[in-house]
């Protein structure tokens, strides 16, 4: 690959091959340029894969809090980030995974090399990105999601919450058998699982520049809590800063339509629009 490709910080999501949809949320390329970059990986629901072109892949697990992260000078990055309860590389499910990042190779992958030295022939970084994707088209045939998973994932996301007891009710389950299916699947119970889908909504509207539904006539940042499930703004800050160590506006950079960290995560958050409540009239 061109070594003045890895010259110039930059960041860029993209929605995931269509084939992938319903087990990767985006994928991206993330380049440090001259120097390195402090990366704070928040909680998402799912894993995610991180392939430093010419360096060793890891799997990060899903995460009940912040994990910092230096991701070194001179890296060109490929990420994945997998859906709650995705598959594609851990048929058995990501509960072993929790607030783990794993070497690739260690979970017993023969591939991993091979893919490696595809991944670094490629021209550009985006042309490594397709041949990751491809490869992952490719495990989509054997690695089909668990139907129950993720019907509990689709009710458990915001803008109609629902009591946990409830969605367990809708399943069939009882309390310890959902918790239990939820936690071999996706690595976390599914009131923690609802907390970070949560918190992913409320990232969603603020990194669209949503303005809030008037509902309870909230405002701003604390209208936004309000429309995605929290009981107000207090219940929004404590959550965040046990998701991510940091208050709302420390995340947002004190903003409700920006991230402090300047990245477009568009494509990540999309997702969780397409549910939301139409705006109301105030």
């Amino acid at each position: 690959m061109n070594p003045e490709a890895r010259t110039t910080a930059s960041y860029v999501e993209l929605p995931p091959a269509p084939g992938l949809v319903d087990h990767v949320r985006t994928v991206w390329v993330q380049t440090t340029g001259t120097v390195p970059y402090v990366q704070r990986h928040l909680p998402t629901g799912g894993a995610e894969l991180h392939w430093p072109i010419g360096g060793p892949p890891r799997l990060l697990g899903p995460l009940t809090g912040p994990r910092v992260e230096v991701i070194p000078a001179a890296t060109t990055l490929l990420g994945v980030r997998f859906h709650p309860g995705a598959p594609l590389l851990i048929p058995g499910g990501v509960g072993d995974l929790r607030d783990q990042r794993v070497p690739l190779d260690e979970l017993g992958h023969r591939w991993v090399d091979r893919l490696g030295e595809a991944i670094a022939r490629a021209a550009t970084p985006r042309a490594a990105l397709r041949v990751l994707q491809d490869f992952l088209l490719r495990r989509v045939r054997t690695a089909a999601p668990d139907p129950l998973v993720r019907a509990a994932v689709r009710l458990l996301m915001p803008w109609t919450p629902r009591d946990v007891g409830a969605v367990a009710d809708h399943l069939g389950l009882s309390a310890s058998q959902f918790r239990r299916r939820c936690l071999g699947a996706v690595g976390t119970g599914p009131k923690s699982l609802q907390r970070t889908l949560r918190f992913q909504g409320f990232l969603a509207l603020a990194q669209a520049g949503a303005t809030a539904t008037g509902r309870r006539g909230a405002d701003g940042m604390a209208g936004l809590a309000v429309d995605v499930g929290y009981a107000d703004q207090a219940h929004l800050s404590r959550e965040v800063r046990r998701l991510t160590g940091l208050t709302p506006g420390g995340l947002l950079g004190a903003d409700v339509d920006r991230c402090s960290c300047g990245h477009d995560h568009t494509a990540s958050y999309a997702p969780f629009l397409v549910g939301r409540r139409p705006q109301v009239p105030r």
